[in-house]
């Protein structure tokens, strides 16, 4: 069998390493001209880490990364709602990493390159069409110029190319452009004094008005931390469209970050002064898109961002599309036929992921923050008396459940 992965991130990279496991060989093409280690940090959880040691990347991943220890979701005027341990500190038997997305998708391209070469790697190939017939797919690819560079003859095609999907695109021809839901994100990162343990992550306020926080790295002294930022604020109703492309290379506007900068209060860092010392950041118009009632059409599939775009709530992005590329592999593995397999990838991912797209809207994990706030929106003396732990307990722990990342869950699919 021979795959087709149309797509050199990170669910499209990790697709060509668990499929190399199994035995079947693959071939992945990049529009780019070269994969490059693009974005500021993400959060990989323990379920998703999980599959990527397993592939072997776990002593790669602590070179680039840091091992998150604890997580505390604030108020914006910084009052503490909740707090709780990650990764091995909550009893899991792999770490959650905070890492640079471009680092991460570094270890995995490398590992690619080291176990298949780098002949199964094409960039500067713009998918353009597939056609499939009763005996595999045939994809057409060609440059920034137009010009036809590629055809690849395989058994599936992998659509892994991100929210604008070209597969997908091609699948569902009608379906138009992303949602934007009105919120404007602005990421960055700079080498900054650790805080806390030095491997803790802040989330400040809720949906509608946020700040993120955590180490993605070593600093350049043993006191430092290279340290990641966000902030999502809503700018808009989502009525009309975003006001640029959703893109991580759009450069943010200074004068525009900074009055929403000033509406946090976070005690552990000076979050203006980790802002100010950025020099240049990006921002992002957070979107979605509806999720699909089907992903596959014959021998032609889709796989993370492709599938299923997510607002960037919960850490789940990337570790959804990790996991989309276990079961795909280990559905193909035992299947007798690749339709059949592709049918059964998509019978077991698309539910799930579909409930993780629509809680990430509502503010998943992080809702708990906007519960607090919408009934205590100046603050509170007493947490308990504005919402019990209970509670507190049933919005977080309900998320990870449904994502797949509590450890009761991660323990019984082992």
């Amino acid at each position: 069998m021979k795959a087709i992965i149309v797509g050199g991130g990170i669910g499209g990279l990790t697709t060509a390493l668990m499929l190399r496991a199994r035995g079947i060989s693959c071939e992945l093409f990049e529009q780019a001209e070269t994969i490059r280690e693009l974005g500021v940090g993400i959060n990989t959880l323990p379920h998703a880490i999980r599959e990527l040691a397993g592939l072997g990347l776990l002593d790669a991943l602590d070179k680039v990364a840091i091992r998150t220890y604890e997580l505390f979701y604030l108020t914006r005027h910084g009052q503490q709602v909740w707090h709780e341990k990650r990764g091995l500190d909550a009893g899991h038997e792999v770490p959650q990493f905070s890492v640079h997305r471009g680092r991460l998708q570094g270890v995995i391209y490398q590992a690619v390159v080291e176990r298949l070469g780098s002949e199964a790697i094409y960039t500067g190939c713009r998918l353009g069409a597939f056609t499939q017939d009763e005996g595999g797919v045939a994809a057409y690819f060609f440059d920034r110029a137009g010009q036809h560079v590629h055809t690849a003859r395989g058994d599936i095609l992998i659509g892994a190319d991100g929210i604008h999907s070209k597969v997908r695109e091609t699948l569902i021809p009608n379906e138009g452009p992303p949602c934007w839901n009105g919120l404007m994100l602005w990421r960055g990162a700079a080498d900054w004094p650790a805080f806390l343990t030095g491997r803790s992550m802040i989330i400040a306020g809720g949906l509608n008005a946020k700040a993120v926080i955590y180490p993605i790295a070593e600093g350049s002294s043993p006191a430092g931390r290279l340290t990641n930022w966000a902030v999502m604020v809503r700018i808009g109703d989502g009525a009309s469209p975003p006001p640029r492309r959703e893109g991580w290379s759009n450069l943010g506007r200074r004068e525009e970050l900074m009055p929403h900068v000033a509406g946090f209060s976070i005690p552990q860092v000076d979050f203006a002064a980790l802002v100010g010392a950025t020099p240049e950041f990006w921002e992002y118009p957070c979107c979605d898109r509806d999720p699909l009632p089907y992903w596959t059409s014959g021998r032609v599939t889709l796989l993370g961002d492709a599938a299923h775009p997510m607002y960037p709530v919960g850490s789940n992005g990337a570790s959804q599309a990790i996991l989309d590329a276990r079961c795909l592999a280990d559905a193909l593995a035992r299947s007798e036929h690749p339709r059949q397999a592709l049918v059964a990838y998509e019978r077991q991912r698309l539910p799930m992921t579909a409930d993780i797209v629509a809680s990430n809207r509502r503010g998943g994990p992080e809702g708990v923050i906007d519960a607090v706030e919408q009934i205590a929106p100046q603050g509170f003396t007493d947490i308990e008396s504005i919402l019990s732990y209970e509670a507190r307990e049933a919005i977080v722990r309900g998320y990870a459940a449904k994502a797949g990342f509590a450890a009761r869950v991660v323990a019984r699919q082992s």
